[in-house]
């Protein structure tokens, strides 16, 4: 549960509260979609920085530091984005917050994984309790940020910067704890061992279609809402049963990722992913939302879960980071194209929603492929 203050940190509060507050610095600052988007692409930008860095460290420093100092310079990033207006500057914490969260989410999963080795039940607990810490974080800022907008208006929002980066920095010294606790020496050579990346190729393009697709509602979602007359209290709703959803997705999707050893559950959460996308259109008014928001929040984290389960499913554990990292970059670069994407998309129609279909196009597009990943065989041991 210490751990999984780093996935509601750096997924939860830098890549996902962004979402929250774009309707409001977009007001408040004049910008186009375009340059909205540029915010969360400068964050993916970042993002794909730290997970290079990750893959080139870990077995040098080892995951509890990469862990511990994501943290700091995530928190950091977050707090200081609440004091500047600058559109230069800001792109420029929202890299530094990429930067950080990469490390983090890397290395606290595979560090997640070792925990309870010989009790299986235990082990997948762990990891659950991992990746729905992103889950806690979404609801904590729907809980926090529309109230603060409501009551401040638009030109409120560098409040709501300072108030992740407080709660972000709170995080640290539970984080920091948890992480010292599973601490794992890093490799004496310090090389790294590679997996079998071409053997990998539907799941990483897969998984690189899911990132495009996927960021493009978690960016635009609330602003599409805001747009169409939903209120504070739509947004809460939505955004929190969403947040409600991350936390129990490992729970319904427990047996799926028990029973396949290929890309079968990366292809099942991204076209389910899509159809969630889909349903506000389908289904008018604030039923559609909410299922949406349900849909969505019980499979987008899945797409990660499925991939980090593949990994230890397919390859020994010498493997594991490096594999975690490998995907995590496949994600970034398709998130650095996601936002930038729908954004000029929507300024050059005039309608967010042509955004928001391209995406759902994107995330059925990358579930096909996921089928397409056969498990690795002969499987590789597992230590």
């Amino acid at each position: 549960m210490a751990l999984a203050l780093g996935p509601a940190v750096g997924n939860g509060f830098a890549r996902f509260g962004y979402g929250l507050i774009l309707p409001a610095m977009q007001s408040d600052l004049g910008w186009s979609y375009t340059a909205a988007g540029w915010i969360n692409t400068a964050n993916a930008i970042g993002y794909l920085a730290g997970a290079l860095l990750a893959l080139g460290c870990s077995n040098y420093i080892g995951p509890a530091r990469l862990f511990q100092y994501g943290m700091a310079v995530t928190a950091a990033a977050l707090a200081l984005s609440g004091f500047t207006d600058d559109f230069a500057t800001l792109i420029a914490l929202r890299v530094l917050a990429g930067i950080g969260g990469a490390p983090v989410f890397i290395a606290g999963g595979a560090m997640a994984a070792t925990l309870f080795a010989s009790d299986s039940s235990k082990n997948a607990l762990a990891i659950a309790l991992y990746f729905g810490g992103a889950g806690a974080g979404l609801l904590l800022t729907a809980l926090l940020l529309p109230p603060m907008l409501e009551i401040g208006g638009a030109a409120s929002w560098p409040y709501t910067w300072q108030a992740l980066g407080a709660l972000s920095l709170a995080a640290l010294l539970p984080a920091w704890w948890g992480a010292r606790q599973i601490s794992e020496a890093p490799s004496p050579s310090g090389a790294l061992v590679f997996p079998p990346w071409t053997r990998l190729m539907p799941s990483l393009a897969g998984y690189f279609l899911f990132a495009a697709g996927y960021i493009v509602y978690m960016t635009f979602v609330v602003a599409w809402m805001r747009v169409n007359g939903s209120g504070a209290g739509m947004v809460v709703a939505t955004w929190g049963l969403l947040g409600l959803a991350v936390m129990v997705s490992p729970f319904v999707w427990r047996r799926v990722l028990a029973a396949y050893a290929n890309g079968v559950p990366l292809g099942l959460a991204s076209m389910a992913t899509g159809l969630a996308v889909v349903l506000p259109f389908a289904l008018a008014g604030w039923g559609g939302l909410l299922l949406s928001a349900v849909v969505f929040g019980l499979s987008f984290f899945i797409a990660p879960t499925a991939v980090t389960s593949f990994s230890k499913k397919n390859m020994p554990r010498a493997q594991w980071s490096a594999a975690v990292a490998l995907y995590t970059t496949a994600f970034a670069l398709g998130q650095t194209l996601g936002p930038i994407g729908a954004g000029w998309m929507a300024d050059a129609s005039g309608n967010l929603s042509v955004s928001l279909w391209a995406g759902a196009a994107v995330l059925l597009a990358g579930g096909a492929l996921g089928f397409f990943q056969r498990s690795l065989s002969p499987p590789a041991r597992v230590d």
